[in-house]
């Protein structure tokens, strides 16, 4: 008698069939789709190595995420989520890609929404936090992939939703990237980005631009990401700014 594939690898699979080049990943031995060589170059900025830190994803869901966000955001976790469905509207069937997952906690909220035969897809850079991210994820909608979000190897219009929580500001292009995540978006399709927000009189905005250069950490001026959402054609924007932070929702039209 046959026995049926694990629930995970019917995942990953239709993962796979969102790719650009179906042969262009592997599934690693930590479980996750790896579509990057082996010799993809380091995190330049500080930001970014220390999201690469070994320790960093033991640590990130439980303390580093709910003190560093809630200092920076003024909003709760929760809240925070609640904004999210709330602006993303997630269907059962529906499928989502969140950007920058990190180890997996907004991804697992967005699989809950979309139920089971809906797919979500965790994309992030760093093996550290995949291999936490598929250790920790009980639910078999979720796929984890590898891969730069600045050349998402996503075919075309594929996804209902994408999610980028606490991460644009790290991207090398964040231009690029929010091109990226609009063209792998259906027709409808809706984003939900958490990033910083630049605020304050002139004197704090001079520091806030110095700590960019040392930190790698960008400090997006208030109008700068809707006016690029604008241009791509994405619709019914809105933008809840709180302390240094903005959540921008927006959608494409059908």
């Amino acid at each position: 008698m046959s026995r049926s594939k694990p629930v995970r690898e019917s995942a990953t699979a239709r993962a796979i069939d969102l790719l650009r080049n179906p042969i262009g990943g592997r599934v690693t031995t930590g479980g996750y789709l790896d579509t990057l060589p082996p010799e993809s170059p380091a995190p330049r900025t500080l930001a970014r190595q220390v999201m690469h830190a070994g320790p960093l994803p033991l640590i990130y869901e439980a303390a580093w995420r709910p003190l560093l966000f809630t200092a920076f955001t003024g909003r709760t976790t929760g809240q925070e989520v609640k904004l999210m469905l709330d602006g993303l509207r997630p269907e059962r069937g529906d499928t989502a890609l969140d950007i920058a997952c990190g180890p997996g906690n907004t991804t697992r909220r967005l699989a809950g929404a979309v139920g089971d035969d809906g797919l979500v897809v965790g994309l992030d850079f760093a093996p550290g936090m995949l291999m936490r991210a598929v250790s920790d994820t009980p639910q078999g909608n979720i796929a984890y992939l590898r891969a730069d979000a600045e050349e998402l190897p996503l075919l075309d219009g594929v996804v209902d939703m994408v999610s980028c929580f606490g991460a644009l500001y790290m991207i090398d292009d964040p231009w690029a990237a929010i091109s990226e995540m609009v063209r792998v978006l259906r027709p409808g399709g809706r984003l939900a980005l958490l990033t910083t927000c630049g605020r304050g009189p002139s004197v704090a905005r001079a520091a806030q631009r110095i700590s960019q250069r040392a930190s790698g950490i960008a400090m997006f001026e208030a109008d700068a990401v809707l006016d690029h959402l604008k241009t791509l054609g994405v619709i019914r924007i809105e933008q809840h700014v709180r302390g240094f932070s903005q959540l921008v929702i927006g959608e494409l039209p059908r």
